[in-house]
């Protein structure tokens, strides 16, 4: 007999919530606290994790986990190592986008556009609001860079943490990046899978706002 499960017979409906694209804000910035604000009174702070996709220059997406660090008019803030994978797919193309999903409300956002550096003052507040230990990890991983052994992190961590902390500096390479929306859709999982779909996308205007068939 098989170990695996025959993952077509795993069903699930969906029957927590609609949309009403005429109760919906005009401003998808708007929308999206509201949604996010109940997200965070039910899940707390897993609510601000994000799937960032990027691009590499032969066309190869890739995608991980990340969080939402401010929310504005602009856009939506993150932070990681500039010369990272995605720093150097966002470099390279900047068209990025961001999905969260939130499980318990079966509700998903999605969101497209370009990503570009913060400035060195939001990159500086935010480095030095972290955690001590945070901000070492930050200075002692060369992230996504082949290392020899998980012993050699934690020895840099730990030889950094005992003789270097007291003069730690946010490293030229690491900081915040903003992307600045021009589409997002806002998902609500539905009976008979016949889910909403309300997108709004970015015009000379404004925001226009349509449905979308699921």
């Amino acid at each position: 007999m098989s170990q695996y499960k025959k993952l077509h017979q795993l069903r699930h409906d969906f029957k927590k919530g609609i949309i009403k694209p005429e109760l919906m804000a005009t401003d998808p910035i708007d929308q999206f606290q509201y949604w996010l604000n109940e997200a965070i009174d039910l899940i707390k702070d897993e609510a601000l994790t994000m799937t960032l996709s990027t691009v590499s220059s032969d066309g190869q997406p890739s995608s991980r986990i990340v969080l939402l660090r401010e929310i504005s008019q602009d856009g939506f803030t993150f932070f990681t190592n500039f010369t990272s994978k995605k720093g150097v797919e966002l470099r390279g193309n900047s068209k990025a986008s961001l999905l969260f999903f939130w499980k318990e409300l079966e509700r998903q956002v999605s969101i497209g556009g370009i990503a570009t550096k913060t400035s060195v003052k939001v990159s500086d507040t935010y480095f030095y609001s972290r955690p001590l230990e945070s901000r070492i990890s930050a200075i002692v991983s060369n992230q996504s860079q082949v290392i020899s052994s998980r012993q050699k992190l934690d020895n840099d961590f730990e030889n950094y943490r005992t003789t270097e902390a007291k003069k730690l500096e946010r490293p030229h390479n690491w900081g915040g990046y903003i992307l600045n929306p021009d589409s997002i859709e806002f998902w609500q999982g539905r009976e008979n899978r016949l889910h909403d779909r309300i997108a709004y996308q970015k015009t000379n205007n404004g925001w226009e706002k349509f449905r979308l068939s699921p």
